[in-house]
């Protein structure tokens, strides 16, 4: 199983960037589906952004445009570049992964098996 470990979060004014890492080990992440995850306080957790085992990438509305999943197989790292930050980003995030998740579902956690810690992500106006 694949051990996951977030870093990079911090805290930004609304219109900064931050790009999150998630450290995996373990299985290669090129056989894995991935996603990044974010819950507030008080908020259900919600899906950031996927990427699958073909390269192919998902996007909740809310950050299409503005934050970019990637992965670097050779070094076992997923990234997530968030720009044009907004409060309401705020929350802490978290890498999941799996070994398969149907399309549908790539940004539901329920389908995920291995998480990380988290990373707090702060964006004040």
């Amino acid at each position: 199983q694949v051990q996951l470990m977030e870093s990079g979060g911090g805290s930004v004014q609304t219109g900064g960037s931050l790009r999150l890492t998630c450290a995996a080990s373990g299985d290669s992440i090129g056989s894995l589906h991935m996603g990044w995850f974010r819950q507030a306080p008080g908020k259900e957790r919600e899906g950031v952004a996927a990427i699958d085992t073909n390269g192919r990438t998902f996007y909740a509305d809310s950050v299409k445009g503005r934050f970019t999943i990637s992965q670097d197989n050779a070094k076992m790292t997923l990234y997530l570049q968030m720009n044009s930050l907004k409060p309401e980003d705020t929350a802490m995030y978290y890498c999941a992964a799996d070994a398969w998740i149907p399309r549908w579902a790539v940004l539901e956690g329920t389908q995920y098996g291995s998480w990380g810690q988290g990373t707090q992500v702060t964006v004040s106006s």
